[in-house]
């Protein structure tokens, strides 16, 4: 079984290609969502016959998120390949993710908020693991915003 791990909300761009769960393969690319995703998807199509593609869908970069849903879901549908969604705070170390000005997103038990760092607040970089076994992902894969109407 062949999944791919999308990691969008921060640069560089993650994508993990994991076959029975283990991973074996990893890109990290710079540069903007909607400039490398068509292309990276392009050739992942080409050499694998991915069952699954799990992406991040919250919290971070709306329009990363925003993007990635969008070409996405139209390869799932396209493609009939399942796709499934997580926090990304899964992928690093459940640390402060990076909102506006500022303030970062901060997930304390159940609740995410968006605050300023307290000074002593560590923050750490988003990494692939080297086996998604233990991961529960969802099927609810609409982006999740977590930030207020203006």
């Amino acid at each position: 079984m062949i999944e791919v791990l999308v990691i969008t909300i921060s640069n560089p761009l993650l994508i993990g290609i994991y076959e029975n769960k283990k991973l074996i393969k990893e890109h990290k690319l710079d540069g903007k969502t909607s400039d490398l995703l068509p292309s990276l998807f392009e050739q992942l199509l080409k050499d694998y016959n991915i069952d699954k593609i799990i992406y991040v869908n919250s919290p971070g970069s709306f329009m990363a998120i925003k993007i990635a849903y969008i070409f996405l879901k139209t390869i799932s549908i396209i493609k009939n390949i399942k796709l499934e969604a997580c926090e990304g705070f899964e992928f690093n170390q459940n640390s402060p993710i990076k909102a506006l000005g500022k303030k970062y997103f901060i997930r304390n038990e159940n609740e995410v908020k968006v605050d300023f760092l307290e000074k002593e607040c560590i923050i750490h970089d988003f990494k692939l693991p080297m086996c998604i076994e233990k991961y529960n992902f969802n099927e609810e894969t609409l982006p999740i915003y977590n930030l207020p109407a203006v």
